[in-house]
């Protein structure tokens, strides 16, 4: 079988984090890019689902959120601990 060469342009930090899945899976760049193609000949559409990724909040985020305006507010006390310094910090961790 002949092969051409192709170039493919890629983020260098997607590039750094596509490597490190595919070495865990036991593929390169390379192989897994011919494995799509082969996929995607054989199967007539995109082998895989194609998500975005998302820039909505997670509820604990939201929820997170939401309880900090309510304190800012005061609607609900705000009955969190404050330090001035890390030793304060430490005595209040370690007080248990």
């Amino acid at each position: 079988m002949k092969t051409t060469p192709t170039t493919i342009r890629l983020d260098d930090d997607l590039k750094k984090e596509l490597t490190k899945e595919l070495s865990s899976m036991g593929l390169s760049i390379n192989g897994y890019f011919n494995l799509a193609a082969r996929q995607l000949v054989i199967q007539k559409k995109v082998p895989f689902e194609v998500l975005a990724e998302s820039n909505e909040p997670t509820e604990a985020t939201k929820k997170a959120l939401v309880a900090a305006q309510a304190k800012e507010l005061g609607i609900i006390p705000d009955d969190s601990p404050s330090f001035d310094n890390m030793n304060e910090l430490k005595n209040y961790l370690d007080k248990d």
